[in-house]
Parts: structure tokens; sequence; C-alpha cells
């Protein structure tokens, strides 16, 4: 498949992708499958919460445009201590906590795209949000972070053999869990984070 010279993104909801659309910016140009902005560099697809969701709209961002790359940002939780609310990661290592191998019974991981000079973690992929103490001590024997979306991204892309990268922001830890909590910080953090993607993460994707 030809790729074509723009980058594609990859978030689960408009409320973590506003200040891209605003600051980039990008015009909404599409709304179904899925709402897509953009620009003359960049495809921003809002897949959804959930693998199911990120996948599908993967599927779709692969198909439809053949980016060069696929960036998937946003929201992550921390699965163990040492992590602070609005701390950003660059994605070294994924691991599908809820998907085993039918032979192994290990999980299913993927190795993304990674960028030099930012800070790195793991991150472990599932359906159910992670909040219990208990299921967070059990993921975060395979990785600091969680969310709902990175291992079906890093999937669909390898369909493709299109590359993907990952950068996440914190937004809850197993001190700041509740719910109103998580969308107070995704609220807070999402313009630093933005800003961070934009001047420091998007130039060397636009350099390669």
């Amino acid at each position: 498949m030809q790729k074509h010279p723009v980058t594609g993104m990859v978030m689960a909801t408009l409320m973590e992708a506003k200040p891209f659309v605003t600051d980039i910016p990008l015009e909404k140009t599409e709304e179904y499958p899925f709402p897509v902005f953009s620009n003359e560099k960049i495809i921003l697809i809002i897949s959804g919460i959930g693998k199911a969701n990120a996948a599908m709209a993967t599927f779709f961002l692969c198909q439809a445009y053949s980016p060069k790359i696929i960036l998937n940002m946003g929201a992550a939780g921390a699965a163990k201590d040492g992590f602070s609310p609005g701390d950003i990661f660059h994605i070294k290592h994924i691991v599908e906590y809820d998907r085993p191998d039918f032979k192994t019974g290990h999980p299913h991981r993927y190795k993304p795209f990674v960028l030099d000079g930012f800070r790195l973690a793991d991150i472990a992929t599932q359906d159910k949000p992670v909040i219990h103490p208990e299921h967070r001590k059990n993921v975060s024997e395979l990785a600091g972070l969680v969310d709902m979306e990175a291992a079906s991204v890093a999937h669909a892309c390898g369909k493709f053999d299109i590359p993907s990268t990952f950068f996440k922001y914190v937004t809850d830890t197993p001190d700041h869990h509740e719910e109103e909590n998580i969308i107070k910080y995704i609220k807070m953090f999402r313009k630093p984070f933005s800003r961070f993607v934009i001047t420091s993460v998007l130039p060397k994707l636009f350099n390669m």
C-alpha cells in the first residue's frame, strides 16, 4: 500500500482532542463512520473509548488515508506509585492485558515506534477500566500505565504495515482514581499535553 505524506492521529474522545483541533488548527472533514479533523499534514480521527472502537477507527484511518505513521495519544491511568497527574510519557512497550495468546497463555505484546529524547513507560491495554486497588496491583506487574486503546491501535497498524507511536498523559493514579478527578485531570492537563505534542513531537514526525 502506498503511504501518503500525512501523519495520522487517533484519540478516544473529543474532550481530549479539543486543544489539538483548535491549536494546530484542524477542520472537521468527516462525521461518519468516525469524526475526522484534518489539514494538509494531519488526519485526526476520534475513535471512541475502548479496544473495538480504537481498532475500527485505526483500520478506517489506515485504509482511507494510508498515513506514513499513526500517533495515538490521550489519557492513561497509573497502575503503580511513582506517577503524578499530568506526567507525560512516550510508550515503548504495549501489553494487551486481557487478550492472552491461545498457545502460550501470555498477553499479546507490541513494540511501537519510539522517538529519541522522551520519558518512556510501558502500558497495558484492556477494555475494563483499572480502578480497584487489587486490579491495579495485578496490572502493575506488567506495566506502569494502563489505557483502553493503545494495543488495538498497534494491532491495526500492523495489519497495514504502518508504524505507530504513542504518547500518554496521566489522569489517575492509585491515590487519584475517583471518576470526577479523572475528568478534572483530563481537562486540566489536555492543553499542556497538546502544547507538548505540537511543539516537541510533531516536528520530529514531520521530518521523518
